[in-house]
């Protein structure tokens, strides 16, 4: 009974937290949602660009190093954010159709799948770091090989810490992703910005103070990693009521874990897209002889740089999708369209303040991360270097943005309503069938500089495919909204129409009685009058 009266009380706190994705208006709940997650992002950005930044303080090559673990870093991230957007659109999806049931499952399950991913990368860490690093820098030419041997060390050492604690981002991730699907995002931000504030604190400390170069950035980076991860757990167990948690949720459920995945992994290949795009990316520009590590370090430097634009839209896909996916569980088709035009009006926004900037100052970003956050005593080598190979690479790359912002929200609406297929096709025309191909073939004229226009090239054409993969999608929501409400509307004409049926029966059956009623009634009347009428028998009663 206690149980009973538990659960009734769980689904009713549910239900009316997770009604203002149903009702509140639509543009004040994507502020709503999405301010917290691009303030967190934001901070996540400058402390990736922080972290570069005191790496570059210890020697150019470390800061190769760091350039050249990108890829490794962002697939540990796209296998937890991946996994975090299939929990997040089931989850909410859950929450709109009322089955709180299967919310508590999900969350439950989210957790046990964060550490099986972070023991997968503690196997990496410590089989596969260094062969990752040496095949890499064995395509360049004409680099010392002292420098080379210096930049597999430090980039061994880095992902080597980072990996094998891994358990700090996919937890991490993990509650910050049970939040965020319930509205609680103001919680993500403040677990966010604990972790990146106590990263950039430790980063001062352990390479300015302590001196522990490469290895002290992983150590600020993990470490800010779990203290985010515990702060998102305190906030989901305490004040996330939209979620029971107990131990049986932890059981892993097969139905569960294909819902969550069928979104999931679409993800995690979208985000892994842009790992293997870098590491391939990295080994056409290293090629160059004598210019190729300089070219891996300024596209390094522009892909930190990158993200503090960026990551203002990854926050708000990450506060729209599951709005998408609650009205879409809801059956709300005119919420849906509303926050998909919203949407697509802020990111291009976004996209077009950070085109400017790259446009009018690309040397004073580059030198201020190259030179340790200084623009003086800039030596005359990093100069050459910008000035040759940096503001056209900036230039040129930063043109796609004005095209990337709404391919990004094409491909997360069409993610949250669980057409993977298409947002997959969106990312793999944007990062690898053009763009590879397009950058390869342009490294084939000898000219670098050619190279940075396959970033253009290939978000024009994924921005053509986005749109068409969009409208397919709107159509698809509206017809699966119209027909629920036909049906709908035909079990409420058929219930009407079965009143009216059992109404005319029983007046029928009421009729029926009434005249049955009435013909005894005279029967019995006209019985009376014969008795009355009848005449005497005389004569036997003169023989009595």
């Amino acid at each position: 009974m206690q149980e009973d009266i538990k659960t009734a009380v769980q689904e009713n706190l549910q239900a009316k937290s997770a009604d203002k994705m149903g009702t509140m208006p639509v543009n004040k709940l994507i502020i709503t949602m999405a301010l917290p997650m691009i303030v967190s992002m934001l901070v996540q950005a400058m402390y990736n660009i922080v972290d570069s930044i005191f790496v570059a303080g210890v020697s150019y090559n470390a800061f190769t190093a760091l350039s050249l673990a990108f890829p490794w870093q962002n697939l540990m991230i796209a296998v937890a954010v991946g996994t975090g957007v299939g929990v997040n659109a089931l989850l909410s999806k859950s929450l709109g159709e009322g089955n709180y049931e299967r919310a508590n499952r999900v969350a439950g399950n989210s957790i046990v799948l964060a550490i099986l991913s972070s023991l997968v990368f503690v196997i990496l860490g410590f089989t596969a770091s260094e062969v990752f690093f040496e095949f890499q820098v064995k395509f360049s030419q004409g680099i010392a090989k002292e420098a080379v041997d210096e930049v597999i060390a430090a980039g061994k050492e880095y992902i080597s810490i980072c990996s094998i604690l891994s358990i700090g981002i996919f937890m991490q991730v993990c509650f910050e992703r049970l939040l965020q699907a319930t509205g609680k995002t103001k919680f993500v931000m403040i677990s966010q910005m604990a972790g990146a504030i106590t990263n950039i604190v430790l980063d001062y400390v352990f390479i300015k103070i302590c001196g522990w170069g490469v290895a002290g950035a992983a150590y600020a980076t993990v470490i800010g990693q779990c203290l985010g991860a515990a702060m998102a757990a305190i906030f989901c167990v305490r004040f996330n009521k939209d979620i029971h948690f107990h131990i049986k949720y932890l059981k892993l459920s097969g139905k569960v874990l294909s819902a969550v995945y069928k979104v999931g992994v679409p993800s995690i290949i979208m985000s892994a897209i842009g790992s293997l795009m870098v590491f391939l990316m990295n080994l056409i520009l290293i090629r160059f002889e004598g210019v190729g590590m300089d070219a891996v370090t300024i596209f390094g430097v522009y892909f930190k740089l990158m993200s503090m634009v960026f990551m203002p839209v990854f926050g708000l896909n990450n506060g729209i999708v599951p709005i998408i996916a609650y009205n879409f569980g809801a059956k709300l088709h005119e919420r849906i369209k509303k926050t998909t035009d919203l949407s697509l009006i802020y990111a291009t926004a976004i996209m077009a303040i950070g085109f400017l900037i790259m446009q009018i100052e690309p040397s004073s970003l580059i030198l201020l991360m190259l030179n340790n956050f200084s623009l003086k005593n800039v030596t005359p080598e990093m100069q050459t270097l910008v000035d040759s190979i940096g503001i056209s690479a900036f230039r040129v790359m930063s043109i796609s943005w004005l095209f990337a912002g709404a391919s990004i929200v094409c491909s997360s609406v069409i993610q949250a309503v669980g057409k993977g297929v298409m947002s997959l096709m969106i990312s793999l025309l944007r990062q690898l069938i053009v763009l590879l191909p397009v950058a390869y073939f342009l490294s084939l004229t000898g000219n670098l500089n050619a190279v940075w226009w396959s970033f253009p090239i290939a978000e024009v054409v994924a921005l053509i495919v986005s749109v068409i993969f969009l409208g397919l999608t709107i159509k698809f929501i509206k017809r699966y909204t119209e027909s629920v409400k036909d049906v709908a509307l035909y079990a409420n004409t058929a219930d009407s129409k079965k009143i009216e049926n059992t109404e005319a029966q029983t007046t029928r059956e009421e009729n029926s009685q009434t005249e049955i009623l009435q013909d005894e009634k005279e029967n019995s009347q006209e019985r009376q009058v014969e008795i009355f009428t009848q005449p005497l028998d005389t004569g036997k009663e003169n023989k009595a």
